[in-house]
């Protein structure tokens, strides 16, 4: 995963190919199981657990901060014990390598600190 956390995202511009099943399913391994792919293999989610509404606010936080540094921005959806984040470019709605990057920069984020996966 370090290796795709180095990266940095590239914004789209619109008419990029997404990338073909079996390269998502090898930049899936390196995310971790925490990830999947959904949206008949289109979008990135990670489930994340959290203590209370206040944690999941903090998080969407400081997930959105490392969203704008890298101009990519994922769907975020959280509540009271929870987040789910979303990913994919919407301009070709599929996934390019950006979204990965970016996921593997989100994971960095909850490995520091021990965030599980929601059930």
């Amino acid at each position: 995963m370090s290796e795709l956390a180095e990266k940095n995202c590239i914004p789209c511009k619109g008419g990029v190919p997404p990338l073909a099943l079996a390269q998502k399913q090898q930049l899936l391994l390196q995310l971790g199981p925490d990830w999947q792919l959904v949206s008949e293999s289109k979008k990135l989610l990670r489930k994340v657990a959290t203590k209370d509404f206040q944690q999941a606010l903090d998080l969407v936080n400081q997930i959105g901060a490392l969203a704008q540094q890298q101009w990519h921005h994922p769907d975020l959806s959280f509540g009271f014990r929870y987040l789910d984040i979303l990913l994919w470019t919407h301009k070709i709605n599929d996934l390019v390598e950006s979204d990965f990057i970016l996921a593997a920069k989100i994971e960095q984020i909850l490995k520091v600190l021990e965030y599980p996966t929601q059930d």
